[in-house]
């Protein structure tokens, strides 16, 4: 509460920006032009043009060469906003690599920023490349570009002999916008040429402060337009073919997810029957440390506008249909003994979503509201008991009974969020947030609550940011919640040249969000001091040019100790030639208190390391040639006497583009760390640690063909390798957080603490649209895993006993069709008009 003050009093700071905008005259056609690529529309003649491209990357102020001469317009009827642009060029200075939809590539592109409430916060934004494919994203200031949205609209390019053309219609379902009967829009124009990256705009940027949003042009004229019926539904059909070790499945799916405009400003987004059956597989490592391996999301319909709920950090929706939260207690509670035994038939991974709807949406005023559910169904683990009938004197077996129970390990759960987020001044927002998990019957339930600031002073120099959450969770069998708070407060300097920033954060050891958030980590009371310089104009031989250094200082919450400190520093730098390279170096400083490695929580064991010092630098060239190449090596070091830390790594990426159409790359990383000291077991009440060799190689090739906009080729494989060999003598944890070896244990009193751990993924797949919005996806993929204690085995060796394994394969294909309700009604107008 300690931030209240300061958050509440620049809430009433005048914060109004203004800057010289250009304005732009749209008129009404009659007759909606064709898009094709062609404009000998009547809707192209006579309407005002949008010209004078200002370039703001690399450089600041610089005019398009008479050559690259940029004209758009814009015209509107009552179904869609139409754009033309003629962007010239020289034929050949056109990059024309094909990619898939919402990956830019090696592409020159235009895009088009529509502001329906201009307001400065919320764009959404259109890209057609020089290829012809499509991107669209929608745009804050506080989560960037999410391209994870897509809408359904219509473009054409077409090549010509001094540049290309492209036309757009963006129907009025995939905006969100207000009934007013005069209506003033932010528009901006922005246009990439990939031969030398440099990115221009029509209404000048200055990225020395302030957010895009702020730089946008005025689009003036759209009248009596009304906001259509936004109902569309994208039925599916999948079939999946499961083999697994020999043992063959199928699946047939029929399903639904829909989108529904509640109002001009709110949406409603349903998946009724959801089917995440070809989500890409999660890229695992071998996990050594105390918190949870964690992934990004793969599931559409979580990806997609998800910006209102990411604020805050709360929200990590792969806890939506993630393992059970009983999944390892089944077997802790197995019985065995001389009389009876249990055995786990079958304990699912996962949980099955049933269904989840989302609305959200912003009113003219900047009100934002989100809200989120979701529904996962009641998950069983199977046991078998066999009961052992016995001799009374002689205690021979003489029969068995079997008999067969389930137990819950995730009972109908319901994950639930709600936001409100206000913005204001085209800069600034402060939020609302609440998370809640019920689960059915005896089991653990969460909510938590956030209140969160994010404001920027009139000018756009400084900047703060204020956080204050509050969790309770309800364990099964306790009588009382379980509260925790959490704080977060920043301030910064946001424009210039040189930038710094002071953060604050903290937590108690009651904070907890892992129901439906991600917090690998509660009682803290951390520290930071950043500072920062870098280059908008480029120099004689640099485009851009970026130094920040950093000192962290970190404490416990509760009792208020010192934990460690951290002091670094980084560099990223971009030639005239577009070749990247930087480089970092980090030190921890001193001993450093980790009270995590120890997986004593509760009575606040730690294990005392100190000095370590690492250098990495990193490499990337242009990826416009045709062969390009990535890299990265690191090293780093424990000044420390008592013990010989050390390791290294390297990586890298050559990526050949034989055609427009064709790109393949090969990722090859290996890691190395000799004398690292971890966690191994618990003996009575001892914490034992162990001092391990940690060896690594990863392989990976991606591939494309993309034949045109409409089908592509893909291909996925990644193999991971990892050895842990320890020593045999092994360490005792002291009460004072050093390591010894006093009491003589070794690798032998424990099971076997050596690794080898392999796994394989292979994902192919062909997609195809067959319609706007609607696509065709054939995929194949097989999976191999291994894991075992022969970690001295090569890496082909490993390889060999990988295939050993079961291997886990899997084909589906799926379709998904785009249904649009006012393109429904029309063609049931018209059939109906015939009848009569």
């Amino acid at each position: 509460m300690k931030y209240t003050f300061v958050i509440l009093s620049l809430l009433f700071i005048s914060l109004s920006y203004s800057q010289d905008k250009k304005s732009l005259n749209i008129v009404r056609t009659d007759k909606a032009p064709k898009i094709d690529g062609v404009l000998d529309d009547d809707a192209w003649q006579n309407v005002e043009v949008a010209t004078d491209f200002i370039q703001f990357r690399p450089e600041m102020g610089v005019t398009l060469k008479p050559h690259q001469k940029t004209i758009v317009k814009m015209t509107y009827d009552d179904d869609a906003i139409y754009v033309a642009a003629y962007l010239m060029d020289k034929p050949e200075d056109i990059q024309k690599q094909l990619t898939s939809r919402d990956n830019f590539g090696n592409s020159d592109f235009f895009g088009v920023m529509l502001n329906p409430n201009n307001d400065a916060q919320n764009d959404t934004e259109f890209f057609v490349f020089s290829t012809g494919t499509q991107a669209d994203a929608i745009a804050t200031p506080s989560n960037g570009e999410d391209f994870g949205w897509s809408a359904v609209w219509d473009s054409a390019v077409k090549i010509v002999d001094d540049g290309w053309i492209v036309e757009l219609k963006i129907p009025y379902r995939a905006l969100r916008f207000s009934n007013d009967e005069v209506q003033t829009w932010g528009i901006q124009f922005h246009r990439r040429f990939r031969l030398d990256n440099s990115q221009y705009t029509w209404n000048a940027i200055d990225r020395t402060k302030g957010n895009i949003g702020l730089y946008h042009g005025v689009l003036n004229g759209i009248t009596n337009i009304s906001p259509p019926t936004r109902l569309n539904f994208y039925p599916f059909v999948s079939g999946i073919l499961n083999d697994f070790g020999g043992t063959t499945e199928n699946d047939l799916k029929v399903g639904l997810d829909l989108k529904y405009g509640i109002t001009e400003n709110f949406t409603l987004d349903a998946t009724l029957i959801p089917d995440f059956s070809q989500t890409a597989f999660d890229n695992v490592t071998l996990n050594l440390g105390p918190f949870e391996q964690t992934f990004g999301e793969q599931r559409q319909f979580f990806k997609e506008g998800v910006d209102l709920f990411n604020k805050g950090d709360l929200f990590f929706s792969r806890r939506i249909g993630n393992d059970p939260i009983g999944l390892n207690d089944v077997y802790d509670e197995l019985i065995s003994t001389g009389d009876i035994n249990e055995e786990v038939l079958e304990n699912p991974e996962e949980v099955k979503t049933l269904n989840a709807v989302k609305i959200s949406g912003r009113t003219k005023k900047g009100l934002g509201i989100g809200f989120l559910n979701a529904i996962t169904e009641k998950t069983k683990a199977r046991i078998r008991t066999t009961e052992y009938i016995r001799n009374e004197n002689t205690d021979a077996i003489l029969d068995s009974t079997i008999t067969y129970r389930s137990r819950v390990t995730e009972p109908l759960a319901n994950y639930n969020l709600f936001i409100i987020d206000q913005q204001f001044n085209g800069n600034s927002s402060v939020s609302l947030i609440n998370t809640n998990v019920t689960r059915n019957g005896s089991f653990r339930d969460s909510n938590v609550t956030g209140v969160l600031a994010d404001i920027s002073t009139k000018k756009n120099t400084f900047n703060v940011r204020g956080q204050i959450k509050m969790s309770n969770v309800n364990l099964p069998g306790e009588e009382n919640l379980k509260t925790g708070y959490s704080t977060f407060f920043m301030i910064r300097k946001i424009s210039g040249k040189f930038r710094y920033s002071f953060d604050h954060s903290s937590a108690n050891t009651d904070y907890d969000i892992n129901d439906l958030g991600l917090n690998f980590r509660n009682n803290f009371n951390n520290f930071g001091i950043d500072a920062s310089y870098q280059i908008f104009e480029p120099t004689e031989k640099l485009n851009n040019f970026r130094i920040n250094t950093w000192l962290n200082y970190r404490m416990l919450y509760k009792p208020s100790s010192y934990t460690g400190a951290n002091a670094g520093i980084n560099l990223n730098a971009q030639t005239k030639k577009l070749m990247w390279f930087g480089g970092n170096i980090n030190f921890e400083i001193g001993k450093q208190y980790d009270y995590f490695e120890p997986r004593d929580f509760d009575n606040k064991r730690f294990f005392i390391f100190k000095n370590i010092g690492n250098i990495e630098v990193w490499f990337e060239t242009n990826s416009n040639k045709t062969f390009s190449l990535e890299g990265f090596v690191y090293t780093f070091h424990a000044f420390d006497k008592e013990r010989d830390l050390y390791g290294y790594g390297f990586g890298l990426e050559p990526t050949i583009r034989f055609s427009d159409k064709f790109r393949v790359s090969y990722k090859f990383t290996l890691r190395n760390t000799m004398g690292s000291r971890g966690y191994v077991n618990k003996i009575d009440e001892n914490i034992i640690f162990g001092e391990r060799d940690i060896f690594s190689l990863e392989n990976s090739i991606s591939g494309n063909y993309t034949f045109n906009p409409s089908h592509s080729l893909s291909l996925s494989f990644r193999n991971f390798w990892s050895t842990v060999n320890y020593d045999s003598n092994l360490f005792v944890l002291a009460e004072n957080g050093f390591l010894n070896t006093n009491d003589g244990y070794t690798t032998d009193d424990i099971d076997d603490p050596n690794v080898n751990f392999n796994t394989w993924n292979l994902d192919l797949s062909y997609t195809w649209q067959v319609a706007p919005g609607s696509f065709l996806t054939a995929l194949y993929r097989n999976s191999l895993f291994s894991r075992d204690s022969m970690s001295e085995e090569t890496y082909f060796d490993s390889i060999g006993s990988l295939f050993d394994q079961p291997i886990n394969q899997t084909f589906s294909v799926r379709l998904q069709y785009f249904l649009d309700y006012n393109n429904l009604k029309k063609v049931f107008k018209s059939r109906k008009s015939k009848i009569i």
